[in-house]
C-alpha cells in the first residue's frame, strides 16, 4: 500500500467517532484518527476500554469489510513505541479460543514498552490471501490486510515508532512466517507456536486442508489444488532463505502428554472427555505440527539461518502456547529493539 493519506488532525469525538470508557477519566491517551489509507482502508470507530486498552474498527478495503482490532498500549505510551501483532488460531478470535480468553497475555504485556495489537477476524483463512472468495467464509484477504492495510493505520493512529514483531498460534503460526517473507522489513522478529511451515510437503499441505474443510471452507479456493505456485510462494520452508534478518522463534510440542495435560486444569476442557481430547485430538495435530517444525529447523540450520528453538513434550494446546509466548519474548525484544 502507498503512504497514508492524512483525512485531517482529528482526534476522539472532535471526528465525530463514537467513543465509550469504563471510565472517561481514566483515558490517558487519545488515540489519533481521521486517517484514510489511499485505497480507502481507515479506521472507523474507537472505543476506549480503559487507560490502557482499546478496541479499533478497521475497514478493509481489499475485504471491503471491517473487522475489530484489540490493543493494549505499551507501559510507556508517552513516547513512539514498537508493535506486537498477535494472532490468533483458526477461530480468527471470534470463538473463545483466543489469546484474550486463554491466556494472560494482556497481564504479560502490562509492563512491556511495545504496543499489543490483536486482530479478531479471518476465520479458517490461515490469514492468507485467497484467489477466490469462498461461499462459506467470504472474502479472504489477511495477507494484504496484515502487510498492506493494518500496519500503517495503527502507525498513524497510536504513533507508533514502526517497528513490529508477529506472532502466532497453530494456523497462524504458519502465517507469522510468511507475512515477513512477503513484505521484507515489515515484521523484524517473529515467533510461531505449533504450526506448520512446510505447507507444501503432503503432511504440511494435508493439515492445511483439513483446518480449512473443518471451518466450512474450500482449501481450493486458498492457493488452488495442492503444488499450485501459490502454494509454493506461500510456503515458509520453501522460502526459508527469505527469514534470514529476523529474529526467529520456532515451538512445538511432540504430541505426548505433558505438564499442561492434566484433569480439569487451567488449560484443559473440563472433565475426562475434554482431557482425553486434548490428549488424544491435541496429541495428534501437534506431532504433525512438530514434524513441520523440526524439518524447518533443519532447513534454516543448513542454511545458516539462526533462530532460537523449543521442542518439549505437550499437545496442541494453550498452556503451552502462553508459555511459549513468554519464553519467547527476549526473542521478540530483540527484534523490536526493546530492553
Amino acid at each position: 500500500m502507498t503512504s497514508i493519506a492524512v483525512a485531517g488532525l482529528l482526534v476522539g469525538s472532535a471526528l465525530g467517532v463514537p467513543t465509550a470508557y469504563a471510565d472517561p477519566a481514566a483515558a490517558a491517551k487519545t488515540i489519533a484518527t481521521g486517517f484514510t489509507a489511499e485505497d480507502g482502508s481507515r479506521i472507523t470507530d474507537v472505543e476506549y476500554i480503559d487507560d490502557r486498552n482499546i478496541r479499533l474498527q478497521v475497514y478493509s478495503a481489499a475485504m471491503a469489510e471491517s473487522f475489530p482490532v484489540e490493543i493494549q498500549l505499551a507501559a510507556d505510551n508517552s513516547k513512539p513505541q514498537p508493535s506486537l501483532y498477535l494472532l490468533n488460531g483458526a477461530g480468527g478470535g471470534v470463538d473463545g479460543a483466543s489469546w484474550q480468553a486463554q491466556s494472560d497475555v494482556r497481564e504479560f504485556m502490562a509492563d512491556k514498552n511495545a504496543n499489543l495489537i490483536l486482530p479478531i477476524g479471518g476465520m479458517f483463512s490461515y490469514y492468507t490471501d485467497w484467489i477466490k472468495d469462498d461461499p462459506i467464509l467470504g472474502r479472504n484477504k489477511w495477507k494484504t490486510y496484515l502487510t498492506e492495510e493494518l500496519p500503517p493505520l495503527i502507525d498513524a493512529a497510536l504513533e507508533t515508532n514502526g517497528v513490529n514483531a508477529i506472532a502466532g498460534i497453530s494456523t497462524s503460526a504458519t502465517t507469522v512466517l510468511a507475512l515477513p517473507i512477503a513484505k521484507p522489513g515489515l515484521y523484524k522478529a517473529a515467533a510461531a507456536y505449533s504450526g506448520c511451515p512446510q505447507v507444501s510437503d503432503p503432511v504440511g499441505s494435508r493439515f492445511m486442508k483439513l483446518a480449512v474443510a473443518w471451518g466450512g471452507g474450500n482449501p481450493d479456493n486458498m492457493w488452488g489444488p495442492a503444488g499450485s505456485p501459490d502454494w509454493v510462494a506461500n510456503d515458509p520452508y520453501l522460502q526459508a532463505e527469505k527469514l534470514r534478518g529476523i529474529d526467529l522463534y520456532l515451538s512445538s510440542g511432540n504430541g505426548l502428554p505433558g505438564e499442561h495435560d492434566t484433569l480439569d486444569g487451567p488449560h484443559t476442557p473440563p472433565g475426562p472427555g475434554g482431557l482425553a481430547n486434548q490428549i488424544l485430538v491435541g496429541g495428534v495435530i501437534e506431532a504433525a505440527t512438530n514434524y513441520c517444525m523440526h524439518n524447518l529447523q533443519t532447513k534454516l540450520t543448513s542454511i545458516g539461518v539462526p533462530a532460537t528453538y523449543n521442542f518439549t513434550s505437550g499437545t496442541h494446546s494453550w498452556g503451552y502456547w502462553q508459555d511459549d509466548l513468554k519464553q519467547s519474548w527476549p526473542v521478540l525484544a530483540r527484534g523490536m529493539g526493546v530492553s
